[in-house]
């Protein structure tokens, strides 16, 4: 029987104020490796012995408050990056990259971007910050793919890359998620040869992975497709399955994101 390797993404939404649910789910999926987001914590304060009892290698790029990335992995983690390259003044811990169980894994937590205009209508500087930092991770994922390696690229990329991954592409056209020079910077990124694992797996459709808090978002499924694990070529030669495991979401003090996974053959 072929082994696979299970790799989920997972903005938490806070790491301590979510870890009973976290290590529930640790617990129950067990997915080799875990690309968390959101953590809003520095890294000495991240919940390491209850992460590592279950298993676990940790590696962390934390931050106060807020933003904060992370890899579990059940093998060895050599760590490569905690800040995305080609800005050294950017303090903003968002992006994290290791080598672990012959993968090359990144945890990516895009910025939001919102609001995308100002008083005078112009782009506003978080919408800027969102276009400058995807404009970097592109720049950086096209010279990893000159590699011939397997890399998983997952995480809160904070980007419906399409209509049909909104419930409400109208009312949200404006939103930095959907605005056309964010999805252009998406279609890039993918355009290099890039596939995204739920794509293959469930096709196109409604397939959300964010529910608002707000105005019964769960209960009304008005949800969002913004987390993503993208594969490349050497990856996606090895991608046996990926879905949306919605469980987590619908348990009491849930984040707002729920798991997305995948396995490699």
């Amino acid at each position: 029987m072929t082994s696979t390797t299970s790799i989920a993404t997972w903005n938490v939404n806070s790491i301590k104020a979510r870890l009973p649910r976290a290590v529930e789910w640790l617990k129950e999926f067990s997915p080799d490796i875990v690309l968390l987001q959101e953590l809003k914590c520095v890294s000495e304060a991240f919940p390491l012995m209850e992460i590592e009892d279950l298993g676990y290698n940790v590696a962390t790029a934390g931050q106060k408050t807020y933003n904060g990335v992370a890899i579990l992995s059940k093998s060895p983690i050599e760590v490569e990056l905690t800040k995305l390259p080609g800005d050294a003044s950017d303090e903003q811990a968002r992006y994290i990259e290791a080598f672990t169980a012959g993968i090359r894994v990144a945890s990516i937590y895009l910025p939001n971007g919102n609001p995308t205009r100002d008083e005078d209508g112009n782009d506003h500087e978080k919408f800027l910050y969102k276009l400058g930092w995807m404009d970097r991770l592109n720049t950086h994922v096209k010279g990893l793919l000159k590699h011939d390696e397997a890399i998983v690229l997952g995480g809160d990329y904070n980007l419906a890359p399409a209509d049909v991954d909104v419930f409400d592409p109208k009312g949200l056209a404006d939103e930095a998620l959907c605005r056309p020079e964010s999805r252009a910077r998406f279609r890039t990124l993918m355009n290099m040869g890039l596939t995204n694992a739920i794509d293959v797996s469930l096709g196109i459709g409604s397939h959300y992975s964010y529910w608002d808090y707000q105005r019964g978002a769960w209960n009304k499924d008005n949800g969002l497709r913004i987390d993503h694990l993208l594969l490349s070529p050497q990856a996606a030669d090895r991608f046996d399955e990926a879905g949306i495991d919605k469980g987590p979401r619908a348990k009491e003090k849930a984040s707002d994101h729920t798991p997305v996974w995948c396995t490699l053959r």
